[in-house]
């Protein structure tokens, strides 16, 4: 897991968020996602080679990862990293390859972009999906 932090401007025309240090270059494809509840958790999805970047636009969100030792068969025991990512804070958490993750929102109608960067065909053939319950989502 690794973070890239941004920063915020106010003044009397409004307010901005920016990430000045995250470069498009490798980002194929986007998509957003808006959890209208708290209680719905997604997990768990991961990539053996595709890079996930999220940042959240509205709300906040609750993210877990976790580093996979087998994808065949992974250990129960795998220790999960967690990170909340908020509106209010201008940050992109990368998730490299090699992790499932789940998430879940803080607060109703949060939304999240996620930025990849394999096309959609390349990332299917990369999909590893397990169980919600494989692993215990910890909550912060």
């Amino acid at each position: 897991m690794q973070l890239i932090k941004g920063n915020t401007h106010k003044d009397q025309r409004g307010f901005v968020r920016f990430v000045n240090d995250f470069h498009f270059e490798c980002v194929k494809r986007f998509y957003c996602i808006t959890h209208q509840e708290t209680s719905t958790i997604r997990a768990w999805q991961g990539h053996k080679l595709e890079t996930k970047y999220f940042y959240v636009t509205n709300g906040s969100f609750q993210i877990n990862l976790i580093k996979i030792d087998n994808w065949r068969n992974p250990s129960k025991c795998l220790q999960s990293l967690n990170h909340t990512l908020y509106d209010s804070v201008s940050e992109i958490l990368i998730i490299p390859p090699g992790h499932v993750n789940g998430f879940r929102a803080l607060e109703a109608d949060s939304t999240m972009v996620i930025f990849s960067d394999m096309l959609i065909e390349d990332s299917k053939r990369d999909d590893f999906r397990f169980p919600s319950d494989y692993w215990s989502f910890e909550c912060n």
